[in-house]
């Protein structure tokens, strides 16, 4: 649902209030963007007017990555926010089913009435409660799993439990992706960290500027530094989101038999 990027307050014009059970949900513009947020501190969502379908966020535009190695054709993302990561994903990849888990009714309404999210057949907004929406997901149903579960101020535990792990894992196809938002690197020596080797032979990391860690797990072992510029390139002209310089920035977090290179 987003990060947590810690101002004095959001610079901007508050342009719609809503609130329900767990708080309120703001809306805000600036100049060139418009922001999502539960407090008017701290930001969940941030696109660009002018261009909707691009993500602000370092973080999120990290988190498509993976689309650099696979294109996945069933996508299931766990926290909307303002839905830039999913419209990112519909505009990329044209081919692709995209279902998303947002617990709060408003927020959903929010990123369709507000933030441009687009009403199309391959773009599925499912309310509810997305640590128990992953349970329910059909074994090797879906190519890459997008979770990204904040509140107002914290990310939600159920990202850095075991059973979630293991539930995105058996969701996955045995060549599919899970991508992690996280506000800091889980210890190496955790559980959380030996989970997430057991299930993948392959973690990937990305360290965002905002020091959010975007970890990636893929089901079936590959080579990841075998990218040739032309088809990062040929990405940046479908989503003009840096592809070539995140990709400096993805390193080896754990890989069977090698080495870590953080």
């Amino acid at each position: 649902m987003g990060t947590i990027i810690n101002r004095p307050a959001i610079k901007g014009d508050i342009v719609h209030v809503a609130h329900d059970r767990l708080g309120n949900i703001l809306v805000i513009d600036d100049r060139k963007h418009r922001i999502l947020s539960f407090d008017s501190v701290f930001e969940q969502s941030k696109i660009l007017r002018a261009a909707p379908h691009l993500p602000v966020h370092e973080y999120n535009r990290a988190m498509l990555f993976p689309v650099a190695w696979d294109e996945p054709h069933r996508i299931t993302v766990l926290g909307l926010g303002g839905g830039a990561l999913a419209h990112g994903l519909h505009k990329l990849l044209p081919e692709s089913r995209i279902e998303v888990f947002e617990l709060r009714e408003r927020v959903a309404e929010i990123a369709r009435d507000w933030f441009s999210l687009p009403e199309s057949d391959r773009l599925k907004v499912t309310v509810a409660d997305a640590r128990l929406a992953v349970d329910n997901l059909p074994d090797a149903s879906t190519d890459m799993v997008l979770t990204d579960l904040y509140s107002a101020d914290k990310m939600s535990p159920a990202q850095a439990q075991r059973q979630f792990i293991r539930a995105c894992s058996r969701a996955l196809s045995d060549s599919g992706w899970l991508v992690l938002n996280y506000h800091r690197m889980p210890d190496q020596d955790s559980n959380l960290f030996r989970e997430l080797k057991r299930q993948f032979p392959v973690l990937l990391v990305f360290k965002s500027k905002t020091n959010n860690w975007v970890i990636y797990g893929r089901k079936r072992d590959f080579a990841p530094w075998t990218l040739e510029t032309k088809a990062l390139k040929a990405l940046e002209q479908r989503l003009p989101i840096g592809w070539q310089k995140l990709e400096k920035r993805v390193s080896l977090l754990a890989r069977a038999g090698e080495p870590a290179e953080i």
